[in-house]
């Protein structure tokens, strides 16, 4: 059922498409009947199920493969969404990668990695989306995904909290910078989503449980619930909304140690 009727028929790109919370805002966008550019880097299969799953929901979706932390593969996403459906509307930066290092211990090689991709490939994309909604003269949206870890301190994973704080500054930046041109530029930020990449973890009956105790809802939260963020976000219902960080996270960010009256 379409939910946002200003989205229906209009196209957008997502990097990461492929599983995780991309995968999921794809199948949302396809609830919304839109056209969809699902990007991804190696898993073409894994692409071309989400892909099944979008025109499932009413949508229509092509695969590209592509590096988003290279300049070319994130022009080479708007050409695709041109080339197969004539337009651009809307762009969801999602790809992302952690690694956990002892910082002291991080090898140059791999701090590269994650900030070419959470953090340089932001950047790739929105700029590829920005030039694209400037040359047409057009409102356009975009969304980045970042994390409850663009607040909270994440020990062993400072490449990715760097990225994500820096993906926080560079929304708001790029949000004030291109107001007046109506191009709005958000953020939502996960905290504990039972994704594939965190399946193996939650499955581990401790760590499931000490999780759970860091959220004030205590339970983890579902690939869904975010995409339905995102997709509001995207929709001309959130119209008057940019430069937000949107915490979709059962609370995670609100100090929860401090809940029943602790301290």
């Amino acid at each position: 059922m379409v939910m946002y009727k200003d989205l229906e028929g209009k196209t957008a790109v997502i990097t990461g498409g492929d599983s995780g919370i991309g995968a999921a805002i794809a199948e949302r966008l396809g609830q919304e009947h839109m056209n969809v550019v699902i990007n991804y880097h190696k898993n073409e299969e894994a692409a071309n199920q989400v892909v099944e799953a979008v025109e499932k929901n009413g949508g229509h979706a092509i695969t590209k493969q592509g590096d988003i932390g290279d300049d070319a593969g994130a022009e080479s996403l708007v050409k695709a969404a041109v080339d197969a459906f004539g337009d651009l509307d809307v762009w969801f930066n999602n790809a992302g990668m952690e690694k956990k290092t002892p910082t002291n211990e991080i090898p140059l090689e791999q701090w590269e990695a994650v900030v070419n991709v959470d953090l340089t490939g932001t950047f790739l994309g929105t700029k590829a989306a920005l030039n694209y909604f400037l040359k047409k003269n057009k409102k356009g949206s975009i969304v980045q995904t970042s994390s409850v870890h663009q607040q909270i301190p994440w020990p062993t994973f400072a490449s990715y909290a760097a990225s994500k704080g820096g993906v926080k500054l560079f929304t708001e930046t790029t949000a004030m910078e291109f107001a007046k041109q109506n191009i709005r530029v958000n953020s939502i930020c996960p905290g504990a989503i039972n994704t594939p990449i965190n399946a193996k973890k939650f499955a581990d009956p401790k760590t499931y449980e000490s999780t759970v105790n860091m959220v004030p809802m205590h339970r983890i939260g579902k690939p869904s619930e975010v995409a339905a963020a995102a997709v509001w976000l995207a929709s001309d219902q959130a119209s008057y909304v940019t430069g937000v960080s949107l915490y979709v996270d059962g609370g995670m960010t609100l100090y929860p140690s401090f809940q029943n009256g602790n301290g």
